[in-house]
């Protein structure tokens, strides 16, 4: 049987009497198949560099044509600033102990965009105790946040118990937001989620929390409080 491709005379009749496509339907019928097994082998390539580590890139550069390396240098690069980023995020994840004389390396030289959470505290007072105890669990959930504590008078001579506990969250040296004293942690009721969103106002840590648990407290003692109270008719009822 004869190639109804072939560029023949009797292919050319058949093709006036409409049996034969045109010639130029098969001409870019040919070139759309071209086009798209080119898209199939590419698509094939990137996928394999892709699946592939950076060191087999590496092994395997001498195999990709120009418009291949610089599309696979594009992807190194975004490779390596996800792993920078993983690293970074995954940086520190516990409290760590210093006395004054860490104090430049672990805080004033923490590093570009490190936040530092330091705890000023002192054995034998509870609610240090606590926050402590509270900042071990904001360490292992903000791990690219560097949380340390130290006992105050290690850092600061003659540093003052009333003042304790004492937080300050500092950036790249710089203090960002201070906590001083008791109050201002509400005492030992003081839960997690409330030293978070204290935190996370400062802008060292980005919290999940939709809005501020101490709220949800005080709403709810407002409540108790407003059902206790008679209203003002059953009052004046009563006086009568």
């Amino acid at each position: 049987m004869q190639d109804p491709d072939k560029d023949t005379e009797w292919n050319d009749i058949l093709r006036k009497k409409g049996i034969l496509p045109p010639k130029e339907n098969l001409e870019e019928r040919e070139r759309a198949e071209e086009e798209e097994q080119l898209a199939i082998l590419q698509k094939s390539l990137v996928k394999t560099y892709e699946d592939m580590t950076l060191e087999e890139l590496e092994e395997n550069e001498d195999e990709f044509n120009e418009e291949d390396e610089k599309a696979i240098e594009m992807y190194r690069l975004q490779r390596l600033a996800e792993m920078k980023a993983a690293q970074m995020k995954n940086k520190f994840g516990e409290v760590l102990e210093i006395s004054g004389k860490d104090y430049i390396q672990e805080v004033t030289k923490a590093g570009k965009d490190i936040w530092v959470v330091l705890h000023l505290y002192k054995q034998g007072i509870p609610l240090c105790a606590l926050i402590n105890q509270h900042m071990s669990g904001l360490a292992r959930k903000f791990r690219d946040v560097k949380f340390i504590k130290a006992i105050s008078t290690t850092c600061i001579p003659n540093y003052p118990d009333k003042n304790l506990p004492t937080i300050f969250v500092y950036l790249e040296g710089d203090i960002k937001a201070q906590f001083i004293g008791p109050l201002v942690f509400g005492g030992m009721n003081l839960t997690r989620d409330e030293l978070e969103w204290k935190i996370s106002e400062s802008g060292a840590i980005k919290t999940d929390l939709e809005e501020n648990p101490k709220k949800q407290i005080q709403d709810q003692l407002m409540s108790s409080i407003r059902a206790r109270v008679p209203a003002r008719g059953e009052s004046d009822s009563e006086d009568d």
